[in-house]
């Protein structure tokens, strides 16, 4: 594609809270050319499997994926966090598609190791079908991703969002110039309170060192970095509402 495409991952806790949902998706509905959306699922999931009577275990902050809780993930996730982000960016004006990694075997995943720790039913990407999501981005198409994949077998499978939104972006750069912002509740990657306006892998690698940098965010940057070394011509931390402004957020550089 001649068109830069944007890739922007949101989180679960703007999933969770209505009215920065809402305006999230009007600045989204905004932005031109062609885009992709990954979403996580928030906490509507474990809310779900309380009310079914079904355990919501988590270790270090991630969720263990047993039978039962798949089919709520897969329930929720692809079900009702997704059609409801799609209903509302269609009312938007924006040609919305709902999707799973299972549909149109966008993404192909094989179940984690179970060591150290076993997560259950959880994803890690192994491919990503970028002639499809490119097919559809050409004829206009906003792909809207849930975060669920499949292993080739019939099996679904719980996978993580800004792993499928890094894949996709490092996927989809053989083929146009990427853009992608991982998109949270901050402005950006901060440190004593003051946004880290650029960030390269040796000042990375030093706020990790000395504990700025953690638990989560740590994933996070080490796709980002992942992305720019594999083609991603643009990789940002961004706080939801600054996602219009280009020149917001913690930009990566290599």
């Amino acid at each position: 594609m001649k068109e830069a495409v944007r890739i922007i991952k949101i989180g679960g806790k703007v999933i969770d809270d209505q009215v920065k949902l809402n305006q999230f998706l009007s600045d989204f509905a905004e932005i031109e050319g062609p885009k992709i959306l990954v979403h996580g699922g928030g906490k509507i999931a474990s809310h779900v499997a309380s009310k079914l009577g079904i355990e919501t275990k988590m270790v270090d902050g991630r969720r263990i994926t047993d039978p039962e809780m798949l089919d709520v993930v897969a329930m929720v996730y692809g079900g009702l966090v997704n059609k409801r982000i799609v209903a509302k960016l269609l009312a938007l004006g924006v040609n919305a598609l709902g999707l799973s990694g299972t549909d149109l075997n966008v993404i192909y995943s094989k179940k984690r190791n179970p060591n150290p720790t076993d997560f259950g039913l959880v994803g890690d990407i192994e491919s990503v079908n970028g002639p499809v999501l490119i097919d559809l981005l050409a004829k206009g198409i906003t792909p809207v991703l849930a975060p669920l994949t499949h292993d080739g077998n019939g099996q679904l499978l719980n996978t993580n969002a800004d792993n499928i939104a890094g894949y996709v972006a490092m996927e989809l750069a053989t083929e146009a110039k990427l853009e992608l912002d991982f998109c949270f509740d901050l402005e950006g990657v901060m440190n004593e309170g003051k946004l880290i306006t650029q960030m390269n892998l040796l000042l990375y690698r030093h706020l990790k060192g000395v504990g700025v940098i953690k638990d989560g965010m740590i994933p996070k940057l080490d796709l980002g970095f992942q992305a720019l070394k594999a083609g991603v011509k643009s990789v940002r931390v961004v706080g939801n509402e600054f996602v219009k402004e280009a020149q917001k957020g913690t930009r990566l550089i290599k």
